[in-house]
């Protein structure tokens, strides 16, 4: 359990909704800050940005390297790629500034130490270490040194790439850690979404565990609540008509506040986990069985199966207890429909 700005981060808490910008401002601040108010407004407790800039995450090559293969950004060169979609570092006070100005906690995933310097600079509540960058060690123990929370990103990782990750965490002195499951397709199948991980990590490595979800609907994230996720990440944009590196897999504000209703009853139907009833069943018990006397009977009547039954509604004695009663006698007289009762019966 920990917190990010005023939210605690547990199980005991609804989830941290946290709206993934990424590259949805299309290069323009001003679309940038729309967007953060857009998510505000549609309830999500945190905006996420990157904090990159092109030669931080690559060099500037033309050999096959460097050149994407397949999939949703095929034929870019990842040069050309992070140089359209980054958030530049001279927009990030300004957005810092806006977010804390409406009352939404803004944090960022790093991609190298002078980002890392950027965000101590702006007081970043936490840090997140995007999936791709969960092997690169020295940036985590960079991170840790910060004493901020991290939150991990796990797609792709083997079990003991997340044990280093969390060792290198640990061991340079962060100890609130979240784990996000983590599928790094964009978009992800549903049905590839290994839900059942999120108990696994939470198990295995002694951690809260949320989800960062790169499928097309809520029902993932909805079901993830469900399993016990703290927190969820999706891609944001501000409209749906607008195109970019992420604007397919992204969901608009409509989606953002369905998404918020949704894993908000999910979490509610969690409930406990002990033998305490629902305050709402209590009305119920009336209509379970119990015995009731179905004659007339006088003081000193010895009860016989034909002068009981196990019905409903449930205010006499629980029928576990009709053997029990069989040749007993009665203290006093009784009516048909009369509850049976332990103060009715000599014992």
């Amino acid at each position: 359990m920990f917190k990010i700005g005023n939210k605690e981060i547990s199980l005991s808490n609804s989830p941290y909704i946290i709206a993934e910008l990424s590259a949805n401002h299309n290069g323009s601040i001003d679309l940038a800050k729309q967007s953060i108010l857009a998510a505000k407004s549609a309830g999500a407790h945190a905006v996420k940005i990157q904090s990159y800039e092109a030669h931080t995450m690559t060099i500037n090559s033309d050999k096959p390297d460097f050149i994407i293969k397949g999939g949703l950004w095929d034929g870019y060169k990842l040069y050309d790629l992070y140089d359209e979609a980054k958030t530049p570092f001279s927009w990030h006070q300004e957005l810092f500034d806006y977010s804390s100005e409406i009352g939404i906690d803004i944090f960022s995933s790093p991609f190298d130490e002078s980002a890392v310097d950027l965000l101590e600079s702006l007081n970043t509540p936490a840090y997140k270490i995007a999936s791709f960058e969960l092997t690169d060690l020295p940036l985590i123990k960079y991170v840790a040194k910060t004493k901020k929370p991290i939150l991990m990103s796990t797609g792709m990782a083997s079990e003991d790439e997340i044990s280093e990750a969390l060792e290198a965490a640990r061991s340079n002195g962060s100890r609130d850690i979240l784990l996000f499951h983590c599928i790094s397709s964009y978009p992800a199948p549903l049905e590839e979404s290994n839900l059942n991980m999120i108990n696994t990590l939470r198990n295995r490595f002694d951690v809260e565990v949320g989800l960062s979800d790169h499928t097309l609907d809520n029902m993932a994230a909805t079901l993830a609540v469900a399993k016990g996720a703290v927190a969820i990440e999706k891609h944001f944009i501000i409209d749906k008509g607008l195109t970019g590196p992420d604007s397919s897999f992204s969901m608009d504000p409509a989606q953002l506040s369905r998404l918020i209703v949704e894993t908000e009853k999910a979490w509610k139907s969690m409930g406990c986990d002990n033998f305490e009833r629902a305050k709402v069943e209590k009305s119920s018990l009336a209509f379970r069985r119990s015995i009731y006397f179905i004659k007339d009977l006088k003081k000193g009547s010895i009860i016989s199966n034909e002068d009981i039954k196990r019905i409903r509604p449930g205010f006499g004695l629980k029928p576990k207890f009709y053997d029990e009663l069989l040749g007993k006698k009665l203290i006093s007289d009784v009516e048909v429909g009369t509850a049976a009762t332990w103060d009715l019966i000599e014992r």
